[in-house]
């Protein structure tokens, strides 16, 4: 793909060359012609930025940076459509993908808050068809992921419109992961079934709640559901990555965008908006806002640094509440460091954008103890056996369900066609290093840097009790 964007000025280049210049080699300038350590810092995120796009095939990016309550950045990079060649900025609308699941969460705690719904509530007082199984299953265990709740797969999801009653039906039908609060896993379904209980508990959707009650009061002028048949002034286009060729995003149905798993549209703008809202201490009450940063602590005592719609996490010896998104051609990812009083927004239009490494350089040039890596853990052969026996296995298309047993078995198929795409064309794995080792829940999780012929990878691989393996991932 020709790179489309603009190159910037020779004068603003030179200029930001001489600045960097200057504070690397701690040269002294005449008080003239001294730049605010904030110019600086906007030209090195300019320029990692606009390498990462390159490098990534990225065609759109939307990036803020805040740091008490003040925007050092907030501004477009490359094209919201590449058909029309129309640029990217703060106005323009981006899928939200997942970090919408931080708005569902905030829409049930207005709720809580206001004593319409509690989160020890049973799932069954809304759903009274509820099966047996989920007897036990509260709201909290919704909003943590510690449900059980199995994800409805893609064929459900891309064969037809569907309503609340079908959607409830279809979560019935499938057997519960685990046992409500015996384990953590991602569930989209978990989120939209949120949407619908608060439809249940109000009389209103999620939707409606939001619009009333966050979008309006913060002035997220332009946030709203996703639709695509809708005429949205200053949508982007989403896109993919099909064999290193950019293509149009998937087509999903009208029904599939409006559930509570995410999926709205934002602008840099609006995000900004809700970013300045919770440092305000607004939508939430400040008990509220501590439940959602709070790692919710699993049936054996341990804690799983998951709040509600937000990861918990620690960065620099400090808390690090954040979440990424993916939709239809679109990569979001919001971050807060509350120590650093630091906030990074980044929304792109391509469903190949590693949005975390965005995240992490941005934050590494504000404050590299941010990204400080933990200590390297030690070597365990054993699980580097396994994982590099699993990519060979990927690499052909052939994964079960009993190579990844915790893994859920409908995505399978998904992920063997991913993966057999994705490894085409990176030749053979050269070494695996173990990068991250942490104990989250009763399960270990691994992150491994892996080289390829033609290229690298990062590997994520868990393991639970009993030597199950809960997921596997190459990026």
């Amino acid at each position: 793909m020709t790179d489309s964007r603009p190159s910037r000025p020779g004068k603003q280049a030179m200029a930001g060359a001489i600045r960097y210049a200057l504070a690397t080699l701690a040269i002294a300038a005449p008080p003239a012609m001294a730049a605010p350590p904030t110019d600086l810092f906007r030209d090195q995120v300019d320029r990692f930025i606009e390498s990462e796009m390159k490098s990534e095939q990225v065609p759109g990016a939307a990036v803020a940076v805040i740091h008490k309550g003040q925007v050092v950045i907030a501004k477009g990079y490359g094209r919201a459509t590449v058909e029309f060649d129309v640029p990217v900025t703060t106005d323009t609308m981006f899928q939200s993908g997942s970090v919408g699941k931080m708005f569902t969460a905030a829409a049930v705690m207005l709720q809580v808050e206001q004593g319409k719904m509690r989160l020890d509530d049973p799932v069954s007082k809304y759903l009274p068809g509820a099966p047996a199984s989920w007897r036990a299953m509260t709201v909290r265990h919704l909003m943590t992921h510690t449900s059980g709740v199995a994800n409805l797969d893609g064929a459900f999801y891309g064969g037809k419109d569907f309503s609340d009653e079908t959607y409830i039906a279809q979560a019935f039908a499938k057997p519960l992961d685990f046992a409500p609060g015996a384990r953590w896993n991602y569930s989209n379904t978990g989120y939209a079934l949120l949407g619908i209980l608060v439809k249940k508990a109000t009389g209103h959707s999620y939707l409606d709640v939001l619009a009333g009650n966050v979008f309006k009061p913060l002035g997220m002028a332009t946030a709203r559901p996703t639709n695509d048949s809708d005429i949205v002034p200053n949508r982007a286009a989403g896109y993919k990555l099909a064999g290193g060729v950019l293509k149009n995003q998937d087509f999903s149905y009208a029904n599939t965008n409006p559930t509570g798993d995410g999926a709205l549209y934002l602008s840099l703008k609006d995000m900004i908006a809700w970013n300045r809202g919770i440092e305000h201490g607004k939508v939430l009450s400040a008990a509220g806002w501590q439940q959602a940063w709070t790692p919710v602590r699993l049936n054996s005592g341990k804690p799983y640094p998951y709040g509600f719609g937000w990861s918990v996490t620690q960065a620099g010896g400090a808390p690090h509440y954040h979440h990424g998104g993916a939709w239809q051609g679109f990569k979001t990812y919001y971050s807060r460091y509350p120590g650093d009083e630091l906030a990074i927004i980044i929304l792109t239009n391509s469903g190949a954008t590693d949005v975390e490494k965005l995240n992490n350089g941005i934050a590494a040039l504000w404050d590299a103890k941010l990204t400080a890596p933990p200590p390297k853990p030690r070597p365990e052969p054993a699980i580097a056996h396994r994982i590099a026996a699993l990519i060979e296995t990927a690499r052909s298309g052939g994964l079960t369900p009993q190579d990844v047993p915790l893994f859920p078995a409908d995505y399978i198929p998904m992920f063997n066609a991913r993966m057999k795409d994705l490894l085409s064309t990176a030749g053979a794995l050269k070494s695996l290093d173990l990068v991250e080792r942490a104990e989250n829940g009763d399960d270990i999780d691994y992150v491994y840097a892996a080289t390829f012929a033609g290229r690298g990878a990062k590997v994520r691989y868990g393991v639970a009790p009993g030597n199950q393996a809960t997921h596997f991932t190459i990026e």
